[in-house]
């Protein structure tokens, strides 16, 4: 079995917050959090993040102070605490509600952008913080009832878990496993084109949600299957991502392929083919592209490509 170890951490990854879970439910800790004048707060505004120096090709996340997050809170919108910084409280604050929530902020504080397309140029830590952010504001914004009874709920463990105030149901964030995994043969790897790609040269790995009762590794051979046609042998763990766009994490693998005919699924795929390594590289001379440089499925690309 080919063991590729991860060159480097995966974008999103790497937050460095203390969650501090065990004291979410301590209300002398969060009244004392809420009220530090060190206290941070990462605003979402329709699941776009507020940043500076995007248009430059250099962007940082803007983080509000008190001051500049009550103005935003006042817009109603939903907010949770997502940890301690440098034991700095941060707390993610929703602010959709607002038409254009930057005439309530302090002039110069940047623009509300999405975080995908920037994302791994920004400094270490702050993709993770962001991504934190708009991943659990858009689980509050989508549960504010009850999935079992549906009577209205209300924020428990500062915001981080939700209460039925019918039945009493507790509902916690919703992360969804999805399988990625570059499958490989002899001196090729297989890639596919999707409908759903925006990008109409982009090939990229094969990917999949894992199902009830199913292992990863079973989920790799099923998805690869179903989508390409293609055997599986061995399935080799490579690194996960979280991908909150809007409620995944990605786990990646590679994968031996078996057989080589594809057969592709047409819901699925628009195009399949087996690329060698010296196309890979030469992939803008040869007229298709590659995914994005933040994405789990060019790190397993080029990790292959390295091994």
């Amino acid at each position: 079995m080919l063991m590729i170890p991860a060159s480097r951490a995966n974008v999103y990854t790497g937050s460095p917050l203390d969650r501090c879970s065990g004291q979410r439910d301590d209300e002398a800790f969060m009244a004392a959090a809420l009220a530090d004048e060190a206290a941070l707060f990462v605003p979402v505004w329709r699941s776009r993040s507020l940043m500076l120096g995007v248009e430059q090709g250099k962007p940082e996340a803007v983080l509000l102070s008190r001051g500049g997050a009550e103005a935003v809170r006042m817009a109603g919108g939903p907010w949770a605490f997502l940890g301690l910084w440098d034991k700095r409280p941060v707390f993610a604050v929703d602010c959709s509600h607002a038409d254009d929530p930057l005439p309530l902020l302090p002039e110069g504080m940047g623009s509300f952008s999405d975080l995908r397309g920037v994302a791994g140029l920004l400094p270490e830590g702050e993709a993770s913080v962001l991504a934190h952010a708009r991943g659990l504001m858009h689980w509050r914004v989508k549960h504010r009832y009850c999935g079992v009874c549906g009577a209205p709920t209300e924020p428990r463990s500062a915001g981080n878990a939700m209460q039925c105030t019918g039945c009493g149901a507790q509902h916690f964030p919703r992360t969804d496993p999805a399988v990625i995994m570059l499958v490989v043969r002899g001196d090729s790897c297989l890639l596919g084109h999707s409908h759903r790609f925006p990008n109409v040269t982009m090939y990229s790995t094969l990917a999949g949600f894992v199902e009830p009762g199913e292992s990863f590794e079973e989920a790799v051979r099923r998805e690869v299957m179903e989508e390409a046609g293609i055997q599986v042998g061995w399935v080799s763990y490579h690194s996960s991502q979280p991908w909150p766009f809007p409620s995944s994490i990605m786990i990646g693998f590679h994968a031996e392929g078996l057989s080589e005919e594809i057969t592709i699924d047409p819901e699925e795929l628009k195009d399949a083919r087996w690329f060698t390594r010296d196309e890979l590289r030469r992939h803008q001379e040869l007229g298709f592209s590659l995914p994005r440089a933040d994405s789990i499925a060019r790190r397993l690309i080029e990790d292959w490509l390295s091994a």
